[in-house]
């Protein structure tokens, strides 16, 4: 576990890759890489790993981009970016709503990750520029949504490779398990105090 001067002296971001490394690299060849720009998965070619790159060495983004890959089957890991569509900021409402609707689970997810690493979560709706489409954002709306599925999640399990990644973050960082064994730290967590 890391003692809390060599987290002040390390990178956020550096932490998460060798975790993800220890995690994954041996069992499923992907690698989580500091990116430039926007984020994407990459699968591997002609013997490489495959590579989750996340955005600007942000700490929210490599999460989230990990909630991704913890949901993404055999197949869709196969695909540059998964196979999914992205339609960039300024969506029409119709757009945003297919948006929320794919990033539920990935929201809820990254939750779960921001809890065992000691974080603040905060829903992404990702359209800064939903006045000019014409798209009304609820975030309370989506946050609720976001949230019933953390809470389904904690009832029913999460899927493997997330469970997994978040072990091991609750150890690194010293986090409680956010599950039904520690109803203290779900209940607090559902009252929006981590928001």
């Amino acid at each position: 576990m890391m003692t809390l001067a060599q987290r002040a002296n390390e990178p956020d971001y550096l932490a998460l890759i060798d975790v993800f490394e220890a995690c994954f690299f041996d069992s499923y060849r992907t690698r989580l890489v500091a990116g430039t720009d926007e984020p994407y998965y990459q699968p591997g070619a002609d013997g490489e790993p495959h590579q989750i790159v996340f955005a600007h060495g942000f700490f929210s983004s490599a999460l989230h981009e990990i909630a991704h890959w913890c949901i993404a089957g055999e197949a869709r890991r196969q695909q540059f970016d998964y196979g999914y569509w992205y339609e960039p900021d300024g969506r029409t409402p119709e757009q945003q709503r297919l948006f929320e609707q794919v990033e539920v689970k990935p929201q809820a997810i990254e939750w779960l990750f921001c809890v065992c690493s000691g974080r603040k979560f905060q829903v992404s709706v990702d359209n800064l520029n939903a006045l000019e489409s014409g798209a009304e954002i609820d975030r309370n709306a989506f946050t609720e949504n976001v949230r019933a599925q953390f809470n389904a999640y904690v009832a029913n399990g999460w899927p493997q490779r997330a469970a997994q990644f978040a072990a091991a973050l609750a150890n690194h960082y010293g986090q409680p398990w956010p599950v039904q064994a520690q109803p203290a730290v779900v209940a607090k967590h559902n009252q929006g105090d981590l928001l």
